[in-house]
């Protein structure tokens, strides 16, 4: 009998947000939450955000929905803009947890990730990379190595897409 494998899923909030949002529909979190549990078995679903004092609604649905939110503080820019890149984190993240999964599903199309995913494949770590929008993301992403592992989040509109 073949155990259940143990599996992480590191997400880039930002970059998953910005694709699916161009693409004109919001997530689910708890649909999505749900699909990773499913699809990917996925025990610990790790989740990089910039904290903005005012969005603790948005925080407590994502830790409702079973996402394990890491934050890191936002700059406020004069233009009103803000910044919160999360990447170090993620990968610092994965790389703190790689002996307590068997596998990774990593939730981006940022190419600043190319080296942890390549890792990961190396390691026979990663799982899957869900790419948020297959027309918009790196061309790092795009070599040969990672395609046996790419999905894109399109496909899953009809399954995660937030209806209310």
């Amino acid at each position: 009998m073949q155990e259940t494998p143990i599996n992480y899923a590191f997400i880039d909030s930002q970059n998953l947000y910005l694709a699916v949002k161009s693409l004109g529909w919001t997530i689910d979190w708890s649909k999505f939450r749900v699909y990773l549990k499913q699809k990917y078995h996925v025990e610990k679903a790790y989740l990089f955000i910039g904290y903005i004092e005012n969005n603790n609604r948005l925080y407590e649905e994502l830790q409702d929905a079973g996402f394990i939110c890491i934050w890191k503080p936002v700059l406020k820019y004069k233009d009103g803009t803000v910044k919160g890149n999360c990447d170090a984190e993620l990968v610092l993240q994965t790389m703190i947890q790689i002996n307590n999964f068997d596998k990774a599903v990593i939730v981006t199309g940022d190419g600043d990730f190319y080296c942890l995913v390549d890792y990961l494949i190396s390691q026979n770590k990663l799982s899957g990379l869900l790419i948020p929008n297959k027309a918009k993301y790196s061309g790092l992403l795009k070599f040969k190595i990672f395609k046996p592992f790419i999905r894109f989040m399109n496909d899953l509109e009809l399954k995660i897409k937030k209806t209310s």
